[in-house]
């Protein structure tokens, strides 16, 4: 990686330490190591793992930079929440909550906060089994999990104990809002993605 390549995470992320850009870096080797072996993400973006999901999850700093804790529900391959715990590290009392029921990815995501000492737990459930494991956490996120109105399902348990959602999503997510003012209630802020300018981030408070 580029000095280039660093001054975009700080554009995109905020101020972040040449310590925090390095295990990004390493991170995106490991994640691509991983990734010959399981199914972490499409195929067709392995070529910009670093553009694709590291930085467009590093965005989320930006729109809570303040938050310390981070909830991530269906990690996947960490995005955006290793991502998340990755950018939070060097901050004092910080953790983020994964929750990922697949076993294979759930192992690398516990592999990857072992080796890079992060302050985050993995949660091998599935989603409607954890509110009772997790307390309540600033923030609720979720990418490329499912559309809006089963999202706001499933987030609900931390929505309506005061947390705030922000979920990425793409050129079609205006469908996906309307569709769910018919099922909740809810505040809505749209954040326009600073790596997809065809989608947003919606940001929802209940």
């Amino acid at each position: 990686m580029t000095v280039a390549s660093f001054e975009e995470l700080c554009r995109i992320a905020g101020p972040v330490s040449r310590e925090t850009f390095e295990r990004l870096v390493a991170f995106e080797t490991l994640f691509q190591k991983w990734a010959r072996r399981i199914n972490l993400s499409a195929p067709s973006t392995l070529s910009d793992v670093w553009s694709r999901h590291i930085l467009d999850s590093a965005q989320l700093l930006r729109l809570a930079p303040e938050a310390p804790r981070w909830l991530d529900l269906g990690s996947g391959g960490g995005f955006p929440g290793l991502v998340m715990a990755i950018l939070l590290a060097e901050r004092p009392a910080t953790h983020v909550d994964l929750v990922e029921s697949n076993r294979k990815k759930a192992a690398f995501l516990q592999s990857v906060i072992g080796q890079f000492g992060l302050p985050a737990r993995v949660h091998a459930l599935r989603i409607n089994d954890v509110p009772a494991s997790v307390g309540t956490p600033d923030v609720v996120t979720a990418r490329a999990l499912a559309p809006l109105p089963s999202l706001l399902g499933l987030a609900e348990p931390w929505l309506s104990a005061g947390a705030t959602g922000l979920f990425h999503k793409g050129r079609d997510y205006r469908a996906e809002i309307e569709e769910s003012t018919h099922q909740w209630r809810f505040d809505l802020l749209e954040h326009r993605s600073m790596i997809d300018p065809q989608s947003v981030i919606p940001r929802f408070a209940t």
